[in-house]
């Protein structure tokens, strides 16, 4: 487990209503990685579409690859508007739970996104593992979350920001 004297919260919304995205925005350059733990409940979507600064524009790529203990599957996509977490279970408001390591957030390089995802799916549980790139130089500002379908009340997401080692 990691150190959590390392780790500043920035910031937290829990939803006391659906809602289509979840923003974290003016986010100060003052640490060297950003980390962000989601726990989301949808009603149809299987996945998490992520973008930085507004950037709506083909400058992401991700590869995921994901697994239930008898099939795995992998994907890539580039050039495209957002990264994408991509489970392959249906949610219905079972929770699940995301974490995303933004290396490098406020430097001068493309930024590059590690994320994780886990879920039950009532007994037939699925992993899932995306690497990210966009393609930017600018510092990360704002991240925006959205899915398909409306996060339903009680989802949670938190922003951390990592100390320099």
């Amino acid at each position: 487990m990691a150190d959590t004297a390392t780790y500043d919260k920035i910031a937290t919304t829990t939803l006391g209503s659906a809602a289509s995205s979840i923003t974290f925005s003016s986010i100060a350059a003052s640490w060297t990685d950003l980390r962000l733990v989601i726990v989301p409940t949808s009603t149809a979507a299987n996945d998490i579409q992520m973008q930085f600064n507004g950037d709506t524009a083909t400058n992401y790529s991700y590869t995921s690859l994901r697994g239930n203990g008898t099939s795995a599957a992998s994907s890539a996509q580039t050039t495209v508007a957002n990264i994408s977490w991509t489970l392959g279970g249906q949610i219905d408001s079972i929770p699940h739970f995301y974490t995303g390591d933004v290396f490098s957030y406020s430097g001068s390089t493309y930024k590059t996104i590690l994320m994780s995802s886990q879920e039950d799916d009532n007994g037939s549980g699925i992993v899932g593992r995306t690497v990210g790139l966009w393609r930017n130089t600018a510092a990360i500002t704002s991240i925006r979350l959205f899915t398909g379908v409306n996060f339903l009340t009680g989802t949670t997401a938190t922003l951390y920001g990592i100390k320099s080692a």
